[in-house]
């Protein structure tokens, strides 16, 4: 494959692809810059191995490995410090509670370690089965179990009362 014939098949996989990705990078970190950062360097790992990749249908499955193993990784060195808000502070807002529930449950997600949070959103979010999750995360099925059940058990243990988020969402 010529290296034009490349860049073309490339340019078309993110131009296909990218949005759904990035909303998936955002479930791993939470903010959109940082989601935009991870994004764009597993897409450059993503492009640096792109002759390698055998089966064009697996393109999809193999980004996601790609970004999960990279959001883990960089967490894993301490990430960064910096913190990126989408909102400024004085900014009155009025939305009926909801953004105040899925901000905190960013809040709690951003407690759980990479690991769980990445096995969390792949489980719960994508929908995908173990197994699929576990080469994604480049581990065990088992592996990947414990890490759901210590995530949610995590989660239960900073939310006491779940029931209260329930009530306040659904009112």
């Amino acid at each position: 494959m010529s290296k034009s014939d490349r860049d073309v098949e490339f340019t078309s996989f993110v131009e296909r692809a990218s949005q759904g990705l990035l909303r998936y990078c955002y479930l791993l970190t939470g903010q959109d810059a940082s989601a935009q950062d991870l994004l764009q360097a597993s897409l450059v790992k993503v492009y640096e191995s792109w002759s390698k990749i055998r089966d064009p249908g697996a393109v999809d499955a193999y980004a996601k490995t790609v970004i999960t193993r990279t959001h883990v990784s960089t967490a894993r060195r301490g990430g960064s410090r910096e913190v990126v808000t989408d909102q400024v502070p004085d900014r009155i807002h009025s939305d009926g509670g909801h953004l105040d529930l899925q901000d905190a449950m960013w809040r709690l997600l951003a407690q759980l370690g990479p690991r769980q949070r990445s096995a969390l959103v792949l489980r719960f979010y994508d929908d995908l089965p173990l197994a699929e999750i576990a080469v994604i995360l480049g581990c065990s099925v088992g592996t990947v179990k414990s890490q759901i059940s210590r995530g949610l058990t995590r989660l239960r243990e900073l939310v006491p009362d779940a029931d209260l988020l329930t009530e306040e969402s659904s009112s």
